[in-house]
């Protein structure tokens, strides 16, 4: 039944699956080519757009860097006391650090009149009055300025004019620092940023570039007139297709505005679209590998699914059967979270409460068997249905070894305990007592009350003997009719014969009313034997001699204790 199960299961679920995925990768593959061949234009644009604008927003955060440069150079402590005393070795040596330190590639140190102090290119060139220089008036005027600018040396950069004050507030000099846009490392590191090739333009020429032809970069060419009257002459941004040293590209032109908005300069980033379409086929190609390999993961996988899930499949289906059988010693322990290990989880965990529900009956039996009436489980490590169970089972164990009038263990529960009793004694060597306790003319008092009054005088009996008795082991129980018993392990003659005395009393000043002429009150009479175990002794040999010296009792005028040795109480 189980191999036919697995192999319909297999044929029902794995195969059309498999051909499910098969034909969703087909379709997927097929729309996937089509689309990029379809919309490869685009995406070289979305690529050459992306890199557009990555370059805008480094062009702006590169004018809030070197602001930031500027400023903080303009309140270094050292910078400004060099500047103030015009020592020039100090300025170099500080400004040196500086422009480490805020990742900056040149810097101008002018006095508060704008004269140069020092500057990164041509150490040895200073003196010089560039007051003029936007950003170096506007800082004499007190103003932190940033711009695009270009200038005879360092022909486009962006830079932060900042002032310089001493300790009194008075101006001292300016800051000038910055980042070149016409320098190598600059447009690699944007190459490697925008991942696309970088120009820069002076004007319509292109300074510096990424673009390598020959082993060489292609620098020193122009751009096109179409080109450059758009975004020289236009000021305006230029996207498009251009042929650039006979080789196609997705062009992007930014011009750059100085001070006076006049384009000065112009930033390319662009792709050839001979390597984008390369990268697209590409991706095609590794669309498709992809595809194909995760289609054959996904039927590895979904075998794999299926075989993991089919063992505890037919383990949970095996011990269901046990179940229905009868059987509980079975085990679906299952790992994971998914429905069918829940599902054998909690089938084990059914079948470990059934086990332990059976493990606690059968404690709570044996030990009512032997007289321990007060033992019962906790029925509340149980719920539902379980706990229901739980608590008819104590009942009706209950009901099965007690009184149900007096609520003492009945004949049944007294037999099982006098044996466990027997047992023990004979094998620790110690005495055993017995009590015989009858109710002095309990017929009469049923024929003067009623039943009912007679029922409420045993309880009031059962109550006085459970009261009476101190020790756990002392054992009483309803013998029959208006006759009880007191088992006491370990007791000689004259302890027996002192705690039959109590209990006769105590019943006595219960003052239980009587219809006896001699009495006030029901009286009880009570037989004492205590036998030390010899081989041919026996349970019936104790009872029987209890039984006569209950009868003595009786007959020697009632409430009172006889032992069968003869004692009197």
């Amino acid at each position: 039944m189980f191999s036919m199960f697995r192999k319909s299961f297999k044929r029902k679920i794995i195969l059309p699956t498999i051909m499910v995925l098969v034909v969703l990768a087909v379709t997927l593959i097929s729309y996937t080519v089509s689309e990029f061949f379809h919309y490869s234009d685009s995406l070289i644009n979305d690529k050459v757009t992306v890199s557009a604008n990555s370059l805008k927003l480094h062009v702006n955060n590169l004018k809030e860097h070197s602001k930031v440069a500027a400023v903080s150079m303009a309140y270094n402590p050292k910078a400004i006391e060099a500047i103030k005393n015009r020592n020039r070795e100090d300025i170099l040596k500080v400004f040196a650090d500086e422009c480490d330190f805020y990742k900056v590639n040149f810097y101008t140190i002018t006095d508060n009149e704008g004269i140069v102090l020092a500057r990164t290119h041509e150490p040895d060139h200073f003196g010089d009055l560039i007051s003029n220089q936007q950003n170096i008036k506007n800082a004499l005027n007190g103003k932190t300025t940033s711009y695009l600018e270009a200038g005879k040396i360092v022909k486009v950069s962006t830079r932060t004019g900042a002032p310089v004050y001493d300790a009194d507030s008075n101006l001292v000099g300016v800051v000038s620092a910055g980042v070149r846009f016409d320098i190598e490392s600059t447009v690699d590191e944007l190459k490697e940023l925008l991942h696309a090739d970088v120009s820069v333009f002076y004007g319509d020429e292109r300074m510096v570039t990424t673009i390598i032809r020959n082993g060489k970069r292609a620098a020193g060419t122009k751009l096109s007139p179409e080109i450059a009257k758009a975004v020289i002459e236009g000021k305006n941004i230029y996207f498009g297709d251009t042929d650039i040293l006979n080789e196609r590209y997705k062009a992007f032109y930014m011009p750059l505005m100085d001070a006076n908005d006049e384009v000065f300069a112009i930033l390319f980033v662009g792709k050839s679209k001979t390597e984008l379409e390369t990268e697209v086929n590409k991706l095609i190609r590794n669309v498709i590998i992809i595809s194909l390999s995760a289609l054959l993961l996904a039927v590895f996988i979904l075998y794999f699914i299926i075989s993991s899930i089919s063992k505890p499949l037919i383990m949970l289906s095996q011990g269901i059967d046990n179940i229905e059988a009868g059987n509980l010693n079975i085990s679906v322990k299952t790992r994971g979270k998914d429905e069918v290990s829940r599902a054998g989880n909690s089938l084990c965990k059914m079948v470990d409460t059934l086990h332990k529900l059976i493990n606690e009956i059968n404690v709570t039996i044996s030990e009512h068997r032997k007289g321990n009436m007060y033992y019962n489980f906790d029925v509340n490590v149980f719920h539902g249905d379980y706990r229901l169970l739980a608590d008819r089972i104590i009942e009706l164990s209950n009901i099965s070894i007690r009184d149900q009038l007096t609520g003492l263990p009945n004949r049944y529960t007294l037999d099982n305990r006098l044996a466990l009793e027997w047992a023990r004694a004979e094998r620790d060597k110690t005495p055993l007592s017995l009590l015989m306790i009858d109710v002095d003319r309990f017929k009469n008092y049923n024929d003067a009350f009623g039943h009912q009054q007679g029922d409420v005088a045993l309880q009031t009996i059962a109550k006085t003997l459970m009261r009476t008795l101190k020790r756990e082991v002392d054992f009483t129980a309803r013998w029959g009719g208006e006759e009880f018993v007191v088992l006491l392990p370990n007791t000689d003659s004259s302890g027996a014969m002192h705690v039959a005395e109590q209990i006769r009393a105590k019943i006595e000043n219960a003052e239980i009313p009587s219809v006896d002429e001699n009495a006030a009150k029901i009286t009880v009479s009570i037989g004492v034997n205590t036998q030390f175990l010899r081989p041919k002794s026996s349970i019936k040999d104790l009872i029987a001699k209890v039984d006569k010296a209950l009868y003595r009792a009786k007959h020697t005028g009632r409430n009172k204790v006889c032992s069968h040795e003869g004692g009197t109480k």
